[in-house]
């Protein structure tokens, strides 16, 4: 039985580390005095701190979910880092990214029924 709280927390860990992703993006677009500091500075600690945050939390989700879930479900991402871009980091969405997100969409949507 699939449990749709353990779906939720799939899917927040997938959001979660979208933001992670963003946080990584953030952080190579300053300029750094040297490799060492472009490696280790507090953003990139961070979104790395929560990409090993996130692995957790997916880890714990399947308890609830089957294994041939979590792929469908990790598809999400897509969605996530591109309403993320669009609204932080300011990115054009364009037409045929929007057919690809609703492409996704689909996908998931009839994967899980």
């Amino acid at each position: 039985m699939i449990s749709p709280l353990h779906v939720f927390i799939y899917v927040f860990s997938v959001f979660i580390s979208s933001v992670s992703q963003i946080i990584l993006k953030k952080s190579a677009d300053r300029k750094y005095d040297s490799k060492l500091k472009e490696y280790l500075n507090p953003l990139v600690i961070i979104a790395y701190g929560i990409f090993f945050l996130a692995t957790l939390v997916t880890i714990y989700a399947y308890k609830g979910i089957p294994l041939s879930l979590g792929p469908i479900l990790e598809t999400t991402g897509y969605l996530w880092v591109s309403l993320l871009g669009y609204f932080i980091l300011k990115e054009k969405i364009s037409r045929r990214k929007i057919l690809g997100l609703a492409v996704v969409i689909i996908g998931i949507v009839i994967s899980c029924v």
